[in-house]
């Protein structure tokens, strides 16, 4: 964010300098400063700087957000609401000034300006060119405006989309601030009843019930757990305290809440650990293949403590078993 606006703000400087190196540069200077130069004063390029710099507005408050450990998870969701609205609101209603904002920025740095009018040219090669049916004006609002912005629409759906917004309000009616003040038993209940119906039976789901309304009038008078924030300190104060003895299902319930952070970060590492393994050569390769060979690249700190002995062992072991399986 701030490398997009230092640009905004030294764009006629970074221009001279570009223009003192094309002159006074060796050659390999010269020609990557005279490509950068052309890039830089082209309307494709202050486009661009404006979109990224728009979107990037809007969306700061809740990146900064998200980043602070001791942000409240109900206001953040707020910020994830009003960023989507301020988005849509962009995509819908955004369009007549940002383009005005470009050209000024253009006229002003004199760059050239295209006929928005004019039919759109795909370049197939540097000598040859095909005209289209849309207008330049067409492309930039279209394929380049309104698509970006339903791109980061898209990825803030797909990040926050209904269920996971719901677990993460039901979570935080267990959260400890202010003397418990969020506490909500029926919404514990809940969080329970949609996220985690596997990890307890039918009779503890209704002892759960009665061991939250005990809890919420218990906990929030016991001064050793009246100064924590967070769901860790909690874990380990009701540990303390013997709490966890009496209520053994909401204990439960908190260790599995902890859980969510860890689950969430494998899976992110996991994606990107699979864009940077999955080359052409190996999706020839198959899945069970392809699903051990990530796992080792993810570990590898595991996999790094394992002997080539250890692993020629592993494998006459599983040999054996496989023979005494078939006698």
């Amino acid at each position: 964010m701030c490398s997009v606006c230092s640009l905004f703000d030294m764009f006629d400087a970074t221009c001279i300098v570009l223009e003192t190196v094309i002159k006074d540069g060796n050659y390999s200077q010269r020609g990557d400063a005279d490509s950068a130069m052309n890039y830089m004063t082209s309307f494709d390029f202050v486009f661009i700087l404006h979109l990224m710099r728009d979107i990037l507005l809007l969306s700061n408050d809740l990146c900064q957000a998200l980043q602070r450990k001791a942000q409240d998870i109900l206001d953040a969701l707020d910020l994830v609401s009003t960023t989507k609205r301020l988005i849509q609101n962009m995509r819908e209603c955004g369009w007549e000034k940002f383009i005005k904002e470009v050209k000024l920025f253009c006229e002003k740095h004199e760059v050239l300006i295209p006929d928005m009018n004019a039919p759109f040219s795909i370049r197939r090669s540097r000598c040859r060119s095909k005209e289209t049916d849309i207008s330049i004006g067409h492309y930039y609002k279209y394929d380049l405006f309104t698509v970006t912005i339903d791109t980061q629409l898209q990825e803030l759906n797909s990040r926050f989309n209904d269920k996971a917004v719901e677990l993460l309000v039901l979570s935080s009616s267990i959260d400890l601030k202010d003397n418990y003040r969020l506490f909500n038993a029926d919404n514990i209940y809940n969080l329970v009843e949609k996220y985690y119906p596997e990890d307890f039976t039918d009779q503890e789901k209704l002892y759960l019930k009665i061991q939250l309304h005990h809890y919420e009038f218990d906990v929030p008078q016991h001064e050793e757990l009246n100064n924590l924030s967070t769901l860790s300190e909690l874990c380990q104060g009701l540990t303390n305290t013997k709490k966890a003895t009496i209520y053994p299902l909401v204990d439960r319930l908190i260790r599995l809440i902890l859980t969510l952070h860890v689950t969430t970060a494998t899976t992110e590492r996991s994606f990107s650990a699979m864009s940077i393994v999955k080359t052409k050569l190996r999706n020839k390769m198959e899945d069970d293949f392809l699903a051990d060979y990530l796992i080792t690249y993810i570990e590898k700190k595991i996999a790094k403590t394992f002997t080539t002995d250890s692993i020629i062992d592993e494998f006459y072991d599983m040999k054996k078993r496989s023979v005494k399986f078939r006698d």
